[in-house]
């Protein structure tokens, strides 16, 4: 080969070499920056990633101690619901066997429950009435008569109905039945029952 031609292909291939070795250089750079970039960009990732886990953990173990705590809470309620109402059924057998007696407590507080109900409706001929075993414990009714009298200025009759199904207690009408009080325990029970519960939990639990 001439030794022109060949310092031509000589000076010709020594340049692609220097621009070939350039181009791996600027590649290797590119390839580097661009590594380091994905890096720097899967650590945010990851991060923004990890905090969202951290955030999501927090948000549930905050909701599962709300969740026991509202179990618990209700639990309790439950709880404190069935020893109330336990108490209750205790009272009324308790006042079941009292009104089953012939305790004088008892019978003066049947006379003062038909007094209180007949002076309620206001006196006048009233029929009372009361459960079978309790007829022969107000057989006078004129003095209650005379005492719904005193308190409401107006001449009173009360005389026995019917029997009716009851623990104790009675119910007091007027004679045309248009007037209805219902004295029953059952019946002052339940209209004191939510004054009554609170008591009874105030005597159960403060």
């Amino acid at each position: 080969m001439d030794p022109g031609v060949d310092k031509i292909v000589s000076s010709i291939i020594s340049e692609a070499q220097e621009n070939a070795n350039k181009i791996i250089s600027e590649a290797e750079k590119k390839a580097e920056s661009i590594i380091k970039d994905g890096e720097r960009r899967a650590a945010i990732e990851k991060e923004k990633i990890l905090e969202n886990a951290r955030k999501q953990a927090r948000m549930q173990y905050h909701q599962l101690i709300s969740e026991a705590k509202m179990k618990a809470r209700r639990a309790e309620l439950e709880a404190r619901e069935e020893v109330i109402t336990e108490a209750f059924k205790r009272a009324e057998e308790e006042l079941q066997k009292i009104t089953s007696s012939k305790d004088e407590r008892y019978i003066q507080s049947l006379k003062n429950i038909i007094k209180e109900a007949a002076t309620e409706i206001g006196g006048g001929e009233l029929v009372v009435h009361v459960k079978e075993d309790d007829k022969e414990k107000i057989r006078d009714l004129d003095s209650i008569a005379e005492d719904v009298k005193s308190a409401t200025g107006k001449d009173t009759i009360l005389e026995l109905g019917e029997a009716i199904q009851t623990i104790g207690g009675a119910i007091v009408k007027t004679k045309d039945g248009r007037i209805e009080v219902n004295n029953t325990i059952e019946a002052r029970l339940s209209r004191f029952e939510k004054f009554l519960r609170s008591e009874v939990a105030k005597i159960l639990f403060d």
